[in-house]
């Protein structure tokens, strides 16, 4: 058996650049939740969902631009694209399972757990089932005992960045927050491919699937624009406005049946 060679054929530009776009897509995700808990009805639902969108395409975004600098001696690499799809949809189901437990909980403190035990799921669920597209000429297992490292830095790692989100008030408490989220994802993301052990089976036949550059750079392109120009929306969106449009918006309507 043999590790995986080669995490940064590029250079350190693609962990450098892969925490950058978790970071990003952690702090809008978290600045979206922020401004849910300032609303209710269907503008708090968006809010939750569009910060679920965030982090969710930030930590897979991220993940994109880690397998470009991956290498394996002996064989090609190739990604299955069905899977490498289904590792986005993961990401951002589990996400927004979380978010929605925070949104809607009345203790933060259990909504910063519930929701950073989800997070660091989805993070560990997006890598494991992202890498599940890996085509080589051999076979792919994994050790499990940092396989449960990964595991356990994830989930803690995450709950710390929503505790630190959700407890402390104002922007800064978010730039932390994103900051150690991007670590989790980036941690998460490094330790599942040292975990990673292959057997090459020299073969000379056309793998499956789309390399690296073929498949993933023009995903990195769509969600880095989505994440970028998402957090311009977001910081032109106070707050106070937030709440007054929500306030505004709950005056023009009647009640619900056996509402308040």
């Amino acid at each position: 058996m043999e590790h995986l060679h080669h995490f940064f054929q590029y250079g350190p530009i693609t962990a450098v650049v892969a925490y950058i776009m978790a970071c990003v897509g952690a702090g809008l995700g978290l600045r979206c939740v922020v401004r849910a808990f300032a609303t209710t009805g269907s503008t708090k639902r968006s809010w939750l969902i569009t910060g679920a969108l965030a982090i969710g395409s930030g930590i897979w975004t991220m993940h994109l631009v880690a397998i470009l600098g991956f290498a394996v001696d002996g064989s090609p690499v190739r990604f299955d694209v069905g899977f490498t799809l289904l590792s986005l949809l993961v990401a951002i189901v589990v996400v927004l399972i979380g978010v929605f437990a925070v949104g809607y909980t009345r203790s933060r403190v259990h909504g910063a757990i519930i929701g950073g035990i989800s997070t660091g799921v989805a993070i560990v669920g997006m890598h494991y089932v992202g890498m599940s597209a890996m085509q080589i000429h051999g076979t792919l297992s994994y050790d499990i005992a940092t396989v449960g490292l990964s595991v356990v830095v994830a989930i803690g790692a995450a709950t710390v960045a929503l505790a630190v989100a959700f407890l402390t008030d104002g922007f800064r408490g978010t730039i932390v927050a994103a900051l150690l989220m991007g670590a989790a994802a980036s941690i998460t993301e490094y330790t599942g491919i040292a975990a990673l052990q292959i057997e090459i089976i020299p073969g000379t036949s056309v793998l499956p699937g789309a390399s690296a550059v073929e498949f993933v750079f023009p995903f990195i392109v769509v969600f880095g624009s989505f994440l970028f120009l998402s957090s311009a929306f977001v910081a032109l969106s106070p707050i106070k406005t937030t709440r007054m449009a929500t306030v505004g918006a709950g005056a023009n309507h009647e009640p619900e049946p056996g509402g308040l």
